[in-house]
Order: structure tokens, then C-alpha cells, then sequence
């Protein structure tokens, strides 16, 4: 992976300075990279074992939410082919924490192969490129090939068939439905991303204001509340949702992360999410003032709010990078650059290293000092540049 993010910043370097690129080149080069993606297992992850299995329980069930795996182990009626995914679920205590929107494309998968990770490896590949086809409308093919051609993303989507891409491909879909006075569209594209991840309800408040004065506006607004209870309601009316395996995941998980994992060095883990948590609304809060005030209100700075988030949470996940790279494109943010290279420094846990002196999702002491200190020197290299050459980078 440190190669290959060699490579794509030489490349990334090359299309600046040596050659031009276009859209078609972007595309296609997307399109190759995610089919090699496909064609290989995922690499350093076992999460996709939850995802066929959630797509198996909804094609049988009618629900995946409700039921942790571990109560299926003595199930003599599961067939033999389920029974090696099931074994091999992490976390099987816990019930699903994956919400409607990607529950739905689990489905789809298990509807077309059922228990092959690649047609769910392919599915999330389609999507991403039809977010790389929409973002080719808002950022030049130079901006868009950082996300294009990322190895992290290839890594994330492809090779590891995480969801994760899906939520900014839902709201730069919306966005560019609300552009063009789709307010209807917008809003169901929005209600999309809210039942896929609960980050999504950090930025619809800037989605709505921005169109919420237009002409029919707030045709998004009712298209958003009437998408998500429908989303929902299958699962509403069977007794259970996402929200038992959400709560066991804020209550207990801790994983790579950065203030968080600082901050409870002094204070307990409640007392740090409240005092976090509330850090991140008053940002959020000052920042939508501003936005609410602008007469013309561009794309908001997703990258910094989805970015600010990861900082004050819990666990960071290498792909929850996902939901924020896409917006770095149109805003030109290297930071997010830098840190889809040194996040993957996540993926050195006791498991991946086979090392028995530490637990399975333990770091060894080196790994944050390195992957955040590297972070801080590289937003201080940036904002030690003149703004020209910032912006001009």
C-alpha cells in the first residue's frame, strides 16, 4: 500500500505539471482499478462475513435487525455454506449496526449470487462510479482523479466491499438534484443517505438550507421525512431497527481514535464523549451561522465537518475516510490526502500482525504517535505556505 500511494501521488504530481487528463481517463482508469479490486478477496478485513449474512437473514426473515448471529450456531436448519459466514462474523454477540439503505443493497447482493462477496464488491463499485461521474460535474478531472484513483478507496470499496462510499454518493446526489430544482429527487436522495449512516444527519441541515428558500424548497424537506419513515417502516413494524447494535457500538467500541482516546487519558469515556460531542456541535453550529449568512451558498465544507467528527470520535476507521474524500476533491483539501495514505497504519493491530503480545484490534505503542503526529506536521507544513501556494497546491 505505501508503493502504490507512491505511485498515485507521482501520478496525481505528473497530471499537473506534465500531462493534462480528461474525464475519460479518470473513468475508465476508476472502472480498471476497481475490476482488479474485484477479482481478489478483502484484504486485512472480515466485516463483508456480516454483510452476507444481513443479506442472507433479510432474503429469509424479512429482517436482518433484531437476532445477534450467535444465536444461529446450534441452527441445524442454516445451510452448510452459511454456516462457514457465520463463523466467521466478528462481534457475533452484537446485532447488526448496519442501517435500511445498505441493508437494502446486502439484499440485492444475496438476490443475485447468493453468499459470493464479489457481486457486493461489484454493486458498491457501480455506485462509486456514478459518484466519480458526479463529482466530474462539480471539481475539474485532476481534483476528481485524487478520489478516483486513490489506493485507499480501491482498497475500501473494491477490494474490502465497504458500504461507506455510498453516503456521499447519496448527498452529491441530492446536491446536484437540488441544482437543478429537483427538490422531490433531492429530498429522496437525501432520506437514502440518513438510512445509510447517522454522519448523514451532520450535513442535511446545510443540504436544506441551502435550497430550503428556493421556489418549492421545502418540497426537499417533506421528500427527506417521508423517505426515511418509509425506509424505516418494514423494520418499525417488525420491532426492530439498527438502533440495539448502534447503542452496544457507542457504549463499548474504542478504536484509533485521536482526541478521544487523548482526552480519556484524563477524564472517563462519558464524560469525554459529552465534552466532545458538544465541541463538535458548537463548531458545527458556528459554522452553519456563517454558511446561513453567505448569499450564495456553494457545496458546505463537508470535508471539514465529516473530518471534525472522525476527530472527536471513538473509532476511526479507515474507511470512514470514505464519507469525507469525495467533498476534498471539490475543496481542494491535501490534509484528506495525507490521511488516506496514514490511516491505513489502522490495519497494524495484533491481528493482522499475528502477534501474540498484543489483543486482536490492539496497536503497537508506535502506530497513533506516528499516524496522527505525521497528520499534525503536515497541516502545520500547510498552513506555514503563503495562501496562494495553498491554494494553488
Amino acid at each position: 500500500m505505501a508503493l502504490a500511494f507512491v505511485s498515485y501521488f507521482a501520478l496525481a504530481a505528473s497530471t499537473k505539471h506534465d500531462h493534462p487528463i480528461d474525464a475519460k481517463e479518470v473513468l475508465l482508469g476508476a472502472a480498471l482499478f476497481r475490476i482488479i479490486g474485484c477479482c481478489g478477496l478483502p484484504l486485512f478485513e472480515d466485516d463483508y462475513f456480516r454483510y452476507l449474512w444481513d443479506g442472507y437473514r433479510f432474503a429469509t426473515s424479512g429482517s436482518p435487525y433484531g437476532i445477534a448471529p450467535e444465536a444461529f450456531f446450534t441452527d441445524a436448519n442454516i445451510p452448510k455454506s452459511w454456516q462457514s459466514i457465520l463463523g466467521q462474523i466478528n462481534h457475533p454477540d452484537i446485532p447488526t449496526i448496519y442501517a435500511p439503505t445498505f441493508q437494502y443493497v446486502f439484499l440485492a447482493a444475496t438476490l443475485l449470487a447468493e453468499g459470493h462477496v464479489w457481486v457486493l464488491q461489484a454493486l458498491l463499485c457501480l455506485i462509486d462510479l456514478w459518484l466519480i461521474g458526479n463529482l466530474l460535474k462539480l471539481a475539474s478531472p485532476r481534483q476528481v482523479l485524487l478520489y478516483a484513483w486513490n489506493p485507499l478507496v480501491i482498497k475500501e470499496i473494491a477490494m474490502t466491499a465497504h458500504p461507506d462510499g455510498m453516503l456521499p454518493a447519496l448527498l452529491i446526489a441530492a446536491w446536484l438534484a437540488g441544482q437543478q430544482r429537483q427538490f422531490v429527487q433531492a429530498g429522496l436522495w437525501l432520506a437514502l443517505a440518513a438510512a445509510a449512516k447517522a454522519a448523514a444527519w451532520l450535513l442535511i441541515p446545510f443540504w436544506l438550507a441551502a435550497f430550503i428558500n428556493k421556489p418549492r424548497g421545502w418540497h426537499m424537506a417533506m421528500a427527506l421525512a417521508l423517505g426515511f419513515a418509509v425506509l424505516y417502516a418494514p423494520f418499525w413494524w417488525q420491532g426492530a431497527t439498527d438502533a440495539a447494535g448502534l447503542k452496544a457500538f457507542a457504549d463499548g467500541f474504542e478504536f484509533n481514535s485521536a482526541l478521544y482516546g487523548l482526552l480519556t487519558l484524563w477524564l472517563p469515556p462519558l464524560p469525554s464523549k459529552l465534552l466532545l460531542g458538544s465541541l463538535l456541535l458548537v463548531v458545527a453550529l458556528a459554522y452553519g451561522w456563517r454558511y446561513w449568512q453567505q448569499q450564495t451558498r456553494a457545496l458546505p465544507r463537508a470535508d471539514g465537518l465529516l473530518g471534525g467528527l472522525l476527530l472527536v470520535s471513538p473509532v476511526i476507521n479507515p474507511w470512514y475516510l470514505l464519507w469525507l474524500l469525495p467533498f476534498a476533491c471539490i475543496h481542494r483539501n491535501p490534509l484528506a490526502w495525507a490521511a488516506s495514505a496514514l490511516l491505513l497504519l489502522a490495519y497494524v493491530t495484533g491481528l493482522n500482525l499475528d502477534d501474540p503480545s498484543l489483543t486482536p484490534y490492539q496497536h503497537p505503542a508506535w502506530v497513533r504517535w506516528v499516524e496522527f503526529g505525521c497528520l499534525i506536521l503536515v497541516w502545520v507544513g500547510l498552513h506555514d505556505k503563503p495562501l496562494s501556494r495553498r491554494i494553488s497546491a
